[in-house]
């Protein structure tokens, strides 16, 4: 098994892995960003140029260095490779202009925007992103669009990640939407409008690392940190059941699939269990879902450690639920 060295720190890891997912393994700040890449997905990868790493030794046998910055996400780790992310300035220059280049036509919507506390541009836009544009020329706008009766499309914020083609093209059994034209009218959008109808088609939803799909059963509702995530499954003959249900007080406002640590779908579900059973009697409540402390979701979001370690929630009445507020 090949060794290979990131920012400092030796980890082995089996052949074929690539600096990506070794540094997942390490885990903390050294992982680099990844807004196209999609371990559950084939052939991810590639076009967003988020994930750069100066590789300075290629290998214990052939110990120059890469000639310049590579793709983590698509490069195999070597035997005696040596890797740096966040040590290297010229890394972290090179990801600032990346974050420019997307951020181009992005639109400032995150007040408005359903992805707002879970968009990784938002957060990489915080990190190394410029308080203020250099672009002088009109930003690219589109119309929104309905591409499905609970789908909707608002291509000004697409970054063409391509997440939602591969999920059309690996989850359901005829794709019917990609990405039209090319350069800068380069657009994701279908021929023939409402057409995306089947029954994993919500996936894209999940996927999606910016606000372009939202969930139009969702949209305007609430903000994510003012709703509590719950683990919970049900009986399902077309997926695992195996979601995560958003509650406000006893309501169900969305449903979505589960997220790993590295914030990649578990196991993807149906439609019938993200647009249809919105009602807490359908599912079985099993604990509060575990949220990284440093999500603004985390907010007001308290995780039952006793109840955790003594088992699952089955009742909806044990839920925990917020504090009243006091009367003035």
């Amino acid at each position: 098994m090949p060794k290979v060295t990131i920012d400092g720190i030796e980890i082995e890891v089996p052949d074929g892995t690539t600096i990506l997912n070794a540094a997942r393994m390490i885990g903390g700040k050294i992982v680099p960003p990844a807004m196209c890449y999609y371990s559950k997905l084939k052939t991810t990868g590639g076009y967003c140029r988020t994930c750069l790493v100066k590789v300075v030794q290629g290998s214990a046998k052939d110990p120059r260095p890469m000639p310049k910055l590579m793709v983590s996400c698509s490069t195999t780790v070597q035997d005696g490779m040596v890797v740096q992310n966040i040590t290297s300035p010229e890394v972290m220059e090179a990801r600032r202009g990346v974050v420019e280049f997307l951020l181009i036509n992005h639109p400032l919507d995150c007040p408005i925007c359903d992805q707002a506390g879970e968009c990784k541009l938002q957060d990489l836009g915080y990190e190394h992103g410029l308080q203020k544009t250099r672009y002088e020329f009109p930003r690219r706008t589109f119309e929104k669009e309905d591409i499905g009766d609970k789908i909707k499309l608002h291509m000004t914020r697409c970054i063409l990640c391509y997440r939602c083609v591969k999920v059309a093209e690996q989850l359901t059994p005829k794709r019917v939407h990609g990405v039209m034209n090319r350069g800068d009218v380069a657009e994701i959008s279908t021929y023939i409008k409402n057409s995306i109808d089947n029954d994993f088609s919500g996936n894209m939803i999940d996927v999606c690392p910016v606000g372009a799909l939202t969930d139009k059963t969702f949209r305007f509702q609430s903000r994510v940190w003012y709703v509590k995530p719950m683990d919970a499954h049900r009986d399902c003959k077309k997926c695992s059941g195996k979601v995560v249900v958003w509650m406000k007080d006893e309501e169900i406002l969305r449903v979505t699939a589960r997220m790993d640590k590295n914030n990649e779908v578990e196991e993807f579900i149906c439609n019938e269990c993200r647009f249809e059973k919105k009602d807490p009697a359908d599912w079985v409540i099993e604990k509060p879902t575990h949220i990284d402390r440093h999500s603004v979701i985390a907010q007001n979001h308290y995780e039952d450690e006793k109840q955790l370690q003594l088992g699952k929630f089955t009742d909806p009445k044990m839920i925990p639920k917020a504090e009243p507020k006091l009367k003035k």
